[in-house]
């Protein structure tokens, strides 16, 4: 497996504000600026998405791919893989949400490889940029 790069943010917002945020895909090309469009292909017996085909555009890097999520039945975690992508061959995340008392510590943890080969430190460098901005983006939109 993959490296995989980690950060976490505290947004001021109870989890469950946060975790509906994260799970409304339909409204992410709404706050997070890279997602041009997203699609729910599948859902769970819950009603949550569980295959998403995403298109996304961040300047020189532009892929079409589907990820699969797992959500966690606490409510406080949400995990996914890739089905299949153009530019990716493989990526693995995971938002695990703490509740901190009206507030929320949420940890993303990520790790892609793309069909190109790519400097290990590189692609950590961007897996850290794509995280820092969408924990950053996340929580605008959750405290908005």
């Amino acid at each position: 497996m993959a490296e995989q790069s980690t950060q976490s943010i505290e947004v001021d917002a109870e989890p469950s504000r946060v975790m509906a945020v994260i799970a409304d895909f339909p409204a992410y090309p709404e706050w997070a600026k890279a997602v041009r469009q997203t699609e729910v292909l599948d859902t769970d017996e819950g009603g949550r998405a569980k295959q998403v085909k995403l298109t996304l555009d961040a300047g020189p890097i532009k892929d079409v791919y589907t990820l699969e999520y797992d959500w966690d039945e606490d409510g406080l975690g949400v995990s996914w893989h890739l089905v299949k992508g153009q530019m990716q061959k493989a990526q693995n995340g995971r938002y695990a949400l703490a509740d901190l008392g009206g507030r929320t510590r949420v940890t993303y943890t990520l790790s892609v490889e793309l069909a190109l080969p790519m400097i290990g430190l590189l692609r950590r460098k961007a897996e850290k940029m794509v995280m820092d901005t969408a924990l950053k983006e996340l929580k605008k939109r959750a405290e908005g």
